[in-house]
């Protein structure tokens, strides 16, 4: 353990992780000194912030624009009912705080949209996508695969979930879905609603994607998507290339978003 600049608390606390031979000193500390932006600090957000932070990312970035509601509660674990009504950012960073005092937590209360997601972009190593719209979903992909960021995709529907990685050697998300669906082709949670435990599952796993990439170990699913299905619970995989044809990242990509128009039901490139 000879260079890792951790004091008998912390020793105590990455324990676990720095007996294991596939982390050992050297990955805890790659995670302590890693930066990782969580955009959505729901669902799929609150258990990728919790494990993110217990496994000791040194900084965490929590990037919504929501308040905590009572409905909220039943699956965003990192909120509590004293919480209802507080911004979501707030509550989570107080849970992070409490779970460790060692993770540095940034807090962004805003909608990610195509002026301030570059920036925010930016100031972080691996970004996890835990939003639950399309707009984002298209627009997170697009600022990190020019941009080189790696990021982890998650989303969830009912008692079903899906959720990949994607590199910088990789498959974008435009690769795997081309095109937006069409406006309200796909109800919310408010309107179908979604089991509880379900998106713990999927942020879990979206957790584990983002300390194995900052850690350098196992296999990353990179060009693969695996899908759960809570009722059967069962796991599928689905294997997918990159389009050369891809605007983003084919063999002629875009040079910005300013190239791509951004709206709730579809987002598609500019013309010319």
């Amino acid at each position: 353990m000879s260079g890792l600049s951790l004091d008998a608390t912390q020793l105590d606390r990455y324990s676990r992780h720095i007996i294991m031979d596939e982390v050992g000193s050297e990955g805890q500390q790659a995670l302590l000194d890693a930066r990782v932006l969580v955009i959505g600090a729901g669902g799929l957000g609150a258990p990728a912030i919790e494990y993110l932070a217990a496994a000791g990312v040194g900084t965490i970035g929590i990037a919504d624009d929501d308040a905590v509601e009572r409905s909220n509660l039943q699956r965003q674990v990192i909120h509590g009912d004293d919480d209802v009504g507080r911004p979501k950012v707030e509550s989570a960073a107080d849970f992070v705080r409490g779970l460790n005092p060692d993770i540095a937590v940034e807090t962004h209360e805003v909608r990610v949209d195509p002026d301030n997601a570059p920036a925010l972009v930016a100031e972080y190593d691996f970004v996890v996508d835990a939003s639950d719209n399309f707009r984002t979903r298209y627009l997170v992909n697009d600022v990190c695969t020019l941009t080189d960021t790696p990021f982890s995709h998650g989303a969830i529907y009912k008692f079903e979930g899906q959720v990949t990685t994607f590199t910088t050697d990789g498959p974008c998300y435009r690769c795997l879905f081309p095109e937006a669906p069409p406006e309200d082709a796909v109800a919310d949670c408010a309107t179908t609603g979604v089991l509880g435990v379900l998106p713990g599952t999927v942020g879990c796993i979206q957790a584990t994607e983002t300390v194995k990439a900052i850690t350098g170990i196992g296999e990353l699913l990179d060009g693969r998507m695996l899908f759960y299905d809570a009722m059967d619970m069962s796991f599928e995989e689905v294997e997918f290339r990159r389009n050369p044809d891809c605007p983003v990242c084919g063999d002629d990509p875009i040079d910005s978003i300013d190239e791509v128009e951004y709206t709730e039901s579809s987002c598609e490139m500019r013309e010319n």
